[in-house]
This record gives structure tokens, C-alpha cells and sequence, in this order.
């Protein structure tokens, strides 16, 4: 099977969703799933796109995860660091290690996502995390809830 790209960043019969089907926890961010798992490869690959002045959620959870940069340069933090990102970076996200994505200021950040098809929800910070996050100074200049 063949799944075309007709325009950039788009891809032939994939919709376009929201990040997430709800929430405020996020802002400006598209979600397209190019691969939702077949047969004996039990993965999503997913594209998103980060708009300028968005953000990923800030969030954790049991499974790792695989990230390419395919657009744009931004800052991603995965766990107590914050690293610049840009075109073809890959980013590897441990399980249960806080991350967040954001683009560098007028940029559109793209990245794809490899994840496996069953997954644990994300989970959120308490104020206990978010507090303990903050004593790391680059991290607390960076992190939006």
C-alpha cells in the first residue's frame, strides 16, 4: 500500500484532527495518523504540527516513543533537559519521562511520531511534579501548562 503526499505535509485520504480530542492543555497543534498498525507491525506513525507560539502537552507515560523532526526548529524537553531540535533530529522519549514540545518563535515545528498501536494514556503533572520540574531553571523558563 501506497499513501501519497499531495501537499506538503499532507498526505492522500489522511485527515487532519486536532492534537487531541480535548483538553487546554496544548495549543496550536495538528494530528495526522499515516500508519495506525497492520498486520504483525504493531505501531502508529503520526505527524504533527506545532504552529508558532504553540506547544505540545507537557506529559508522561509508560511507553517510549520515537520522534524525527521533519519541518521547522523548535526545543523539546525529555526529562530534566531542554535541547534544540531541528530537521531530521530524532528524539527519543523514555517511558515515563516528562517531554513537551514547542517550535522556536515564527517556525512551524513538524515531527513525526512512531508509538507502539496499544498504548497507555498520557498522564498529566500534579503540582508536585510541575514544582520539582521548576528547580531546574531552563526547565522552568520553558515549560507551559
Amino acid at each position: 500500500m501506497i499513501t501519497r503526499q499531495t501537499d506538503p505535509h499532507r498526505w492522500d485520504g489522511i485527515e487532519v484532527f486536532p492534537y487531541k480530542e480535548s483538553g487546554t492543555h496544548f495549543k496550536t497543534i495538528t494530528r495526522q495518523t499515516l500508519f495506525a498498525g497492520d498486520h504483525d507491525l504493531p505501531i502508529e506513525l503520526r505527524y504533527f504540527e506545532i504552529g508558532p507560539g504553540g506547544h505540545s502537552t507537557l506529559e508522561r507515560h509508560e511507553h517510549a516513543h520515537l520522534v524525527m523532526v521533519s519541518r521547522g526548529k523548535g526545543q523539546v524537553l525529555v526529562g530534566d533537559r531542554v535541547s534544540q531540535i531541528g530537521p531530521n533530529d530524532l528524539v527519543q522519549v523514555p517511558p515515563m519521562t516528562w517531554h513537551q514540545f514547542q517550535p522556536l518563535p515564527g517556525e512551524t515545528l513538524g515531527i513525526f511520531c512512531v508509538v507502539s498501536a496499544e498504548r497507555d494514556r498520557p498522564q498529566r503533572p500534579t503540582d508536585q511534579d510541575v514544582a520539582s520540574l521548576k528547580t531546574f531553571a531552563e526547565v522552568a523558563d520553558f515549560i507551559k501548562l
